[in-house]
């Protein structure tokens, strides 16, 4: 559990920098300049990853139970509100589509969506610390980010249907070759059977 703790301090710790150190960290780039903070947020960020991916398998093979096995119904809506988060997520990065320009940070709500997700349909220490730790962050998060958009008067242009359409279907396609392929293959859990 503790490499598992260890890599959910280090991936989420460094992704707040801006929430609990943005002193630290503009002190920092003006020093040592950007590219040399990308750097060390880079290498932080995939150490913490790999601790927390290591961490979480180690605790997956002497799991923890918590309470009682979820109802079948939880791995539905998991799978569901998952659909969702990946949607969510790909509007992060296709530009021009509406549900960015709606919700403004989709990335931080598809992750709050998987979150919670996978909270409902999972009963160990571990899911709890994994992740309830990145449904608790993603919060804080999604806050801060309203914050600094409403401080700095941030305004954001209207999506195209087309490009909204695009960002869905890329999102559902992605879901679907996880959902059915790559979270077996990569997690070691097939959410359809």
């Amino acid at each position: 559990m503790t490499a598992l703790i260890l890599g959910l301090v280090l991936f989420l710790g460094i992704h707040s920098t801006r929430i609990f150190a943005n002193g630290m960290r503009t002190s920092f780039i003006a020093q040592r300049g950007a590219n040399a903070w990308k750097g060390l947020y880079t290498v932080l960020s995939l150490a913490g990853f790999v601790l927390l991916v290591w961490g979480y398998g180690l605790a997956r093979q002497q799991p923890v139970v918590l309470w009682a096995a979820p109802p079948v119904w939880t791995k539905h809506m998991a799978a569901l509100l998952t659909l969702i988060s990946f949607v969510l997520v790909t509007a992060a990065y296709v530009p021009g589509n509406g549900i960015k320009a709606k919700l403004h940070h989709p990335m931080t709500l598809g992750v709050k969506v998987w979150a919670f997700a996978h909270l409902i349909a999972n009963n160990t220490l571990a899911d709890l610390l994994l992740f309830g730790g990145f449904l608790v962050w993603a919060i804080v998060l999604f806050a801060n980010a309203r914050r600094r958009d409403r401080a700095a008067g941030t305004t954001y242009v209207p999506g195209s249907a087309a490009k909204t359409a695009v960002t869905i279907i890329v999102g559902v396609a992605l879901w679907a070759v996880f959902a059915f392929w790559a979270h077996g293959a990569l997690i070691g859990v097939r959410p359809f059977g």
